[in-house]
């Protein structure tokens, strides 16, 4: 066997792992709401809040999705205006007023930055204060994002979810922007890396201490907040949404989903737009570390590249061990895509095209180590935080 073809059969065995053996079959991108919430005679007040810095061109369409949902318990949306110069506060007062719900909203000024906050956990924790005084009985805080548009009845759904079950957190990775060429490639690529990364089915099990969660929608108990030390807790984290999961599953049980109806509006800037997402938070992902680097980009280049290099060598040269180890790693990997291609209703075909987009994700991350070493921290929405 020469060392292609042994490579070969372990992507193989390694993507036979992931499928039978790792995360309770997390690829086959199962875990939804229910379509239908139960009889429920009361339901409980619930405060969402939005971060928003220069958010102008989606922030109204976020407002609006918001207070016009069909909740039959008491809503209130607080946007915490992150001393944006766009206009950010007019957008949302608008779509506010043109909804009928001025009084669904409140807005409130952002304050300078103290030291050893990023900017985002800044505003949420400014919004969840002021939350707490202008609706104190309220019994959730759903923390989302200024570009999501959620469905008429996605909170019934979130808090029903949450009520049944009696978990501390319940969060959904929403459909991101996908309509480009680089888009189309990449980002249902992204969800599902996301899934491998933190199997939904086990960070769904109380019984297990993986932990997850998506930060453009997080329906979160108020008092497993408080027991979690609050949005303060997690100040100074880049990936603050897990971070939060994290100490909020220590306490009580969370819940992971992909959703059907709530959705980001904000497109990517082509393959630069997707890289910079990923870049600036890749290496945080991996603490920072160079041996992980090392081992996550020789699992990306065996997973993704060697299949596809002993396909080719073996038609070329009439090796049919190296072809036939490479083929079959191809389709099963194309098999465990194709669930999350379905929720983006991309073509079965594009599973074939995973390969391509683990190398541009593994440069991605590799990028961001550069990048780290080169003094550079994550930089978003016109603020930079040092290098850990």
């Amino acid at each position: 066997m020469t060392a292609l073809t042994a490579a070969a059969v372990l992507a193989l065995a390694t993507w036979l792992y992931l499928l039978l053996g790792h995360g309770r079959l997390w690829w086959r991108a199962d875990q939804r709401l229910p379509a239908e919430t139960g009889g429920r005679e009361s339901w409980p007040p619930v405060a969402a809040v939005i971060p928003a810095r220069n958010e102008a061109p989606f922030v109204g369409r976020a407002v609006a999705s918001l207070v016009a949902q069909d909740y039959p318990g008491e809503l209130k949306v607080v946007l915490v205006d992150d001393d944006s110069s766009d206009g950010t506060a007019d957008a949302a007062r608008a779509a506010a007023r043109e909804a009928g719900a001025e009084d669904r909203l409140t807005i409130v000024a952002g304050a300078p930055l103290p030291e050893g906050w990023t900017g985002k956990m800044w505003a949420v924790s400014r919004g969840v204060a002021h939350a707490s005084e202008v609706m104190p009985e309220a019994g959730y805080l759903l923390l989302t994002d200024a570009d999501i548009v959620h469905g008429p009845g996605a909170l019934r759904r979130l808090v029903d979810k949450a009520e049944q079950d009696r978990l501390d957190l319940v969060s959904l990775m929403v459909l991101l922007h996908c309509r480009g060429g680089m888009e189309r490639l990449l980002i249902p690529a992204f969800v599902f890396f996301f899934q491998m990364l933190y199997p939904f089915p086990w960070v769904n099990d109380p019984r297990r201490g993986t932990a997850g969660a998506a930060g453009g929608c997080m329906l979160v108990r108020r008092a497993a907040l408080t027991r979690a030390g609050g949005i303060e807790a997690i100040r100074g984290e880049i990936i603050d949404d897990c971070a939060l999961a994290r100490r909020i599953k220590s306490e009580g049980p969370i819940w992971l989903g992909l959703a059907e109806e709530t959705r980001s509006v904000r497109p990517y800037a082509g393959l630069d737009g997707i890289w910079h997402m990923v870049a600036r938070t890749a290496f945080t992902q991996l603490r920072y570390s160079a041996v992980l680097l090392a081992g996550t980009a020789l699992g990306m280049i065996l997973l993704y590249l060697v299949p596809l290099v002993a396909l080719l060598t073996g038609l070329a040269t009439g090796g049919w061990a190296p072809a036939l180890a490479g083929i079959a790693t191809w389709l099963v990997m194309a098999l465990a895509y194709a669930p999350t291609l379905r929720l983006y209703r991309e073509p079965a075909a594009a599973a074939f095209l995973l390969p391509a987009a683990g190398v541009l994700y593994a440069l991605m991350t590799v990028d961001s180590a550069r990048r780290h070493w080169g003094g550079r921290g994550g930089a978003w929405k016109g603020r930079t935080y040092a290098a850990k």
